[in-house]
């Protein structure tokens, strides 16, 4: 059976040609309530017949207080986000899962756009400011995928407004599940590698201590100030180990600061002398970067500077040195996320996850140099 030319199919005609009310019908396409499965076909099919596509969806947001919607509040400026493939991999895991729902997902960057206004905010003592969408935007779960800070004012605006959240690599908050990884004992993995080699002179290129987007050397004041989880434990996992001769704070994690931070480790800062035999860093883009910058003080890698990253990437452009890296589980991190989010709505009390990672060896690793 066809429409006819010029009218449009509503509920009431599905339901008057499958012979049931409209409530019935309304059941049939929400797919819960006491309704047979042949009478849920039966509307269905109706519905097919007449090229009905189904009730409005802002009415079933009305009807049902939700819209549908998770608010994932990257730990960072959106573009910088997206040249990461760590952020990448951990977002395909979590949209993949709840797309599966019919969910849909609101990015939100988790960093003020304006950097030299947030500096501005920070050195005169002032909360930085959070995105306009994290205070005002419908969603029904919100993920703060890497993480929150000591005194995040994301977590803060979501908990105001009573919006349930999931946090990607953070500290433990009463109701609030934890996805995270065993950051410090993979970057104790990967220091212990390095000694094993026989290095002892090994400097260290962090990921970011918080917002402000600061480069440079890291003194004993400034390393009690990271903010954010990852960088904390990883941290501390290289401590675990053995004291760095030197380390070096970046504004992000992309090459071209694990780059810039190389080249002063291995050529301005340090006198050829007293050059680290090598580097850890906390993550590949960064470790990649601190190759390249070997490549162009015509340092031979492994042979003259062992290189080690954390996050497991593949990075075919780097050929032919192949990272040794820490590997963790990036999709899984992002499925976990999203099964967290699923247990929210369901109105139960997901469990923090605590996932594993191992170190995998590259050729970027190797004996220490021969004096």
């Amino acid at each position: 059976m066809s429409r006819e030319r010029g009218s449009r199919p509503t509920l009431a005609k599905v339901a008057e040609l499958a012979g049931v009310s409209v409530s019935t019908a309304s059941l049939a396409f929400s797919g819960a309530g006491p309704i047979t499965p042949e009478t849920r076909e039966r509307v269905l099919q109706a519905a097919r017949d007449l090229d009905y596509a189904g009730p409005n969806p802002l009415g079933r947001q009305l009807r049902s207080g939700r819209s549908g919607i998770v608010g994932v509040v990257i730990g960072d400026q959106l573009g910088r986000s997206f040249r990461d493939p760590v952020s990448v991999q951990v977002l395909h895991g979590l949209v993949s899962t709840i797309g599966e729902q019919g969910l849909g997902v609101l990015l939100i960057p988790g960093t003020p756009q304006g950097t030299l206004q947030l500096a501005g905010m920070e050195s005169a003592g002032l909360p930085p400011a959070v995105d306009p969408l994290v205070e005002a935007a419908a969603m029904d779960v919100a993920v703060l995928v890497w993480g929150a800070l000591s005194e995040d004012p994301n977590l803060t605006a979501l908990q105001r407004r009573g919006v349930p959240v999931v946090i990607g690599e953070g500290k433990s908050e009463p109701g609030i599940p934890v996805v995270g990884i065993d950051d410090r004992r993979g970057a104790a993995e990967a220091v212990r590698h390095l000694v094993e080699l026989g290095h002892t002179r090994i400097a260290e290129i962090t990921l970011p201590f918080g917002r402000s987007e600061r480069s440079g050397p890291v003194s004993a004041e400034r390393l009690t100030q990271a903010d954010r989880t990852p960088t904390q434990h990883r941290l501390a996992g290289v401590r675990d180990v053995i004291e760095p001769v030197l380390s070096w704070e970046t504004p992000a994690s992309l090459v071209e600061h694990g780059r810039d931070a190389a080249m002063e480790i291995l050529g301005a800062w340090v006198p050829s002398s007293e050059r680290p035999t090598a580097i850890v860093a906390h993550s590949d883009l960064l470790a990649a970067g601190a190759v390249i910058a070997a490549r162009e003080l015509g340092l031979r890698v492994p042979e003259d500077v062992s290189i080690a990253g954390f996050d497991g990437l593949d990075l075919p452009w780097l050929s032919p040195d192949v990272l040794t890296s820490v590997h963790q589980p990036l999709q899984e991190k992002g499925r976990a996320l999203g099964r967290a989010v699923m247990a929210l709505l369901a109105g139960e009390t997901p469990e923090s996850v605590m996932l594993d990672v191992g170190l995998v060896q590259g050729t970027t690793t190797g004996p220490v140099p021969e004096l």
